[in-house]
C-alpha cells in the first residue's frame, strides 16, 4: 500500500502547497489525486509568482497578453485564477464527498 493511501486511510488528508500550469496540464495533478489520494491544494502570491518566474509555460500566454495593455497585476490574478479555478474543477467531486472538508 502506498503511504499516502496509509495516511487518508488513517484520515488524514494531504493538500499541496504548489500549483503550476504544467502540473495542470500534463495531468500530473489528476495523477495526484487518483494514484496519490491528494485531496486538496493551497496556493498565495508567492507561490504562483514562483510558478510563472520558474516554468517557460506561461511564457507564450505572457506574449500574447502583453498586447492587451492590461496592469502587470490583472494579467498576474487572470493566470493565478485561471490555475486556481482549473485546481477546483479536478477537487470538485472531493469537495462534494467530505462536504467541503477537503477538496
Amino acid at each position: 500500500m502506498k503511504a499516502t493511501t496509509l495516511l487518508h486511510d488513517l484520515g488524514q488528508s494531504l493538500w499541496l502547497d504548489s500549483i503550476t500550469r504544467d502540473l495542470l496540464e500534463t495531468g500530473t495533478l489528476q495523477r495526484y489525486i487518483d494514484d496519490l489520494s491528494v485531496r486538496g491544494l493551497t496556493s498565495n502570491p508567492t507561490i504562483f509568482h514562483n510558478a510563472v518566474k520558474n516554468s517557460a509555460a506561461y511564457d507564450g500566454a505572457i506574449r500574447d497578453t502583453l498586447a492587451t495593455e492590461k496592469p502587470d497585476e490583472a494579467l498576474f490574478f487572470d493566470f493565478a485564477l485561471d490555475g486556481m479555478i482549473r485546481a477546483a474543477d479536478l477537487f470538485r467531486p472531493i469537495h462534494e464527498r467530505t462536504d467541503g472538508v477537503d477538496g
